[in-house]
């Protein structure tokens, strides 16, 4: 017998070995399915104004070989799928037997089984289930046809939502991934239809197909027996170890119990006959210890999908074990989970988990490939945890299950396919996320959320920057510590609500932590009005509040940047520009001698007991954000160098002792004098620390400190006349020194 061409799924691919064939030929078939051709005698058009051109229909044919090669070859991107499809298929049998049980006389209450046992020995794989089984014809249809579904042609008969049944296959191409890992199939099978026959199908994934009464060892009731003969390269699904790993990933889930013929080896303590040849009575008998090897099927799918159970019907622990269990984390309790259906355009049931700590893979890299969070599932076979679009990154550390019917899988059922379906569940995944993170938030135990904040928080604040349609629910749901609160976490709702009277933005400010954040010198204006500001303490916080820019219709406002506005009237407008004008020549004086330093100097009033503080321009980067740039700038082999744009501003002072002192110099007329610029250098060292900035030249730094402390020990001793008594010391410490 031959294979049939009616339904290929794959012929667009084939098109190279198609041929056309016209209607208007009188078709013959062969026996293999070819098409032999005559033409009909045409006829001849008479007293017409118009001759109409004959239209010609024609039929796709195609080489079955090249279609079957096409199937097995490249369809499928890992051959181990192979047996994720035939545990499928094998479970699919069972259903239908399992349905066409309850109305036949004699049903049994004991489920079809699934068992799987290599064969060493004759290099095969055998899968046998106890499922519906198949007539010769159905085997001509299910086997012989290329994409003809047996389990869609079941569905259709049935009439759709009229029975309980659970089945898998929909593209009837499932069975030949069989041909991946072996150079030979035989199906043995016997149909659950009275008085039926024991058939063997076989096929090497040619041209052609045999089917034959089989004598083998006899099937009990009914149900289908595959025998791989397996491929060279192949051996390794000879061991019961990779068939467990396999089944453990795509298969666990599936409601018929699937076993693996297994050997046991375990050591017993028996009697040693040699050593007690002399026993003497009374004496105990010496023991061995000896191996026992036993062989037998094991159970394997022993975890039930409690997703697909009512959620009243499940308890909290069982959430709990399923959590350990299906994600490996023994050693972690899940904060939070959220068990739901969707229903109406799509159907969909899921269920997702808050980790009680971070997974191990997420503290390497928060972004780690190979961190399979979301797990989906068709009718409980696992599908894939690849799928980048069911759920945001930013959630990346979110773990569950998703099982649905209506994705738009390709025909491996490997690739999700971007549509309508994808997004609608990708929104109520996101919504669910977002809703189990503000329970946490909301809990009575503050303890719980300041984990959570302290394990996931960096992920939320991706989510604000990538997330631009649900950054305003992300937005509650942040934390900070400020300038009132150092040691407890405040939120932007808390920060809202303690604004005093005239306050119009909210403020923060940048630092490598919160020691350094809050000793820059920016927020003391802030502070003396009674504004609280808050600490950005990470390089990911600077481009997180410049994509979030407001809140409940505040301002989100970099107070270390320049213009910085907390007074609009007329009157402290002109009061600066007074200012300016009184200090020119002090600004003058500072933009020459910093002048590779800085970018301006510029007089404030923002500033209460600090001489001076460096801020960025409207689009300068905050040292902390430089300090990043630079290190990953140097982690890639690149420059770590940044352009004039990044230079700070020097903002001064003009109520300080220190300026008042420099525009004394200034003044004096001597812009030269070596005091002037010692004092002029090192105001601008101090701000640039207490702004987060690095001093490059240490060195310089602290010979101008010294230099400063030795000038003050001078005029102290100077003014309690010990002048002399120190000079005599240090020459005599000299005289010392150099008899040593």
């Amino acid at each position: 017998m031959k294979f049939s061409h009616a339904a290929l799924l794959v012929v667009a691919t084939a098109a190279s070995a198609a041929a056309f064939v016209p209607a208007s030929i009188a078709k013959q078939r062969t026996s293999f399915g070819l098409v032999t051709a005559s033409r009909a005698p045409s006829s001849r058009l008479f007293l017409s104004a118009t001759v109409e051109k004959p239209k010609e229909t024609f039929e796709f044919t195609s080489d079955v070989g090249r279609v079957m090669d096409l199937i097995i070859n490249s369809l499928y991107s890992d051959k181990a799928i192979f047996l994720r499809e035939l545990i499928s298929n094998a479970a699919d049998a069972c259903d239908k037997k399992r349905f066409l049980s309850l109305t036949s006389e004699g049903a049994t209450d004991t489920p079809p089984t699934i068992k799987i046992k290599a064969d060493e020995t004759s290099n095969t794989l055998i899968i046998e289930d106890g499922g519906v089984g198949m007539t010769r014809d159905e085997l001509i249809n299910n086997l012989g046809r290329i994409a003809q579904s047996g389990t869609k042609a079941f569905m259709e008969a049935l009439g759709e939502g009229k029975a309980d049944v659970n089945l898998i296959g929909q593209f009837g191409v499932g069975f030949y991934s069989a041909y991946l890992v072996a150079d030979r199939v035989e199906v043995v099978t016997k149909s659950m239809q009275e008085g039926a026959k024991q058939l063997r199908w076989a096929s090497t994934a040619d041209n052609s197909y045999t089917i034959e009464d089989d004598d083998s060892e006899p099937i009990e009731g009914s149900g289908t027996r595959l025998i791989l003969h397996l491929k060279d390269d192949a051996s390794e699904y000879l061991q019961s170890s990779k068939i467990e790993e396999l089944l453990n990933r795509y298969s666990e889930f599936i409601e018929f119990p699937i076993s693996v013929w297994k050997s046991k080896t375990e050591y017993k303590r028996v009697p040693d006959e040699e050593a007690n040849k002399e026993l003497k009575e009374g004496e105990e008998p010496k023991m061995k210890t000896v191996p026992e090897t036993t062989e037998g099927f094991e159970l394997i799918n022993t975890q039930k999908p409690i997703w697909l159970r009512p959620v009243k019907e499940v308890e909290e622990q069982e959430y709990k074990d399923f959590y350990k269990s299906a994600f490996r984390a023994s050693y972690d309790e899940p904060m939070k989970w959220s068990h739901f259906v969707l229903e109406g355009q799509v159907e969909c049931k899921a269920l997702l988990y808050i980790p009680g700590m971070l997974p191990f893979e997420l503290s390497k890299d928060m972004f780690d490939e190979n961190s399979r969070n979301i797990r989906l599932y068709v009718k409980r076979v696992f599908i894939n945890d690849k799928f980048e679009d069911l759920m945001p990154r930013w959630l990346k550390f979110v773990r569950g299950v998703v099982d649905s019917n209506d994705l738009p899988l390709n025909v491996s059922r490997e690739i999700l396919q971007k549509s309508k379906v994808l997004s609608i569940i990708n929104k109520r995944l996101v919504r669910k996320s977002l809703d189990m993170i503000r329970e946490i938030a909301e809990d009575e135990d503050k303890s719980r959320y300041i984990m959570f904040w302290n394990n996931f928080g960096k992920y939320l604040k991706v989510g604000i920057i990538e997330d631009d349609k649900n950054k305003k629910d992300i937005a509650p749901l942040l934390r900070f510590f400020s300038s009132k609160s150092t040691e407890e976490y405040t939120s932007l709702d808390n920060y809202v609500a303690a604004m005093p009277e005239g306050q119009k933005a909210i403020y923060y400010v940048t630092g490598d932590g919160v020691e350094n954040a809050s000793m820059s010198p920016v927020i003391e204006k802030l502070k003396s009005r009674g504004y609280e500001v808050l600490f950005a303490t990470e390089p990911l916080d600077e481009i997180m509040m410049e994509g979030l820019r407001s809140y409940k219709e505040k301002d989100i406002i970099d107070a270390a940047k320049e213009n910085l506005k907390l007074d609009d009237d007329e009157e402290a407008a002109k009061k600066k520009e007074q200012l300016r004008e009184e200090y020119k020549e002090v600004v003058d004086y500072l933009e020459v001698l910093l002048k590779d330093k800085i970018q301006k100097v510029v007089v404030s009033d923002l500033l209460v007991d600090s001489p001076a503080a460096l801020v960025q321009g409207a689009y300068g980067m905050s040292p902390t954000m430089q300090r990043y740039m630079k290190a990953q700038a140097v982690a890639s082999g690149q420059a770590g160098g940044f352009p004039d744009m990044n230079k700070a501003v020097l903002e001064i002072n003009p109520k300080h002792a220190i300026i008042k002192d420099i525009d004394r110099l200034v003044q004096s007329g001597d812009k030269d004098s070596q005091e002037l610029k010692d004092c002029g250098l090192l105001m601008y060292d101090v701000a640039a620390m207490t702004s987060g900035y690095d001093v490059p030249d240490m060195k310089e730094f602290a010979k101008r400190v010294l230099q400063l402390m030795d000038d003050k020990v001078t005029t102290a001793a100077s003014e309690s006349g010990e002048t002399e008594e120190l000079e005599t010391k240090d020459a005599e410490l000299v005289d010392d020194s150099v008899l040593e």
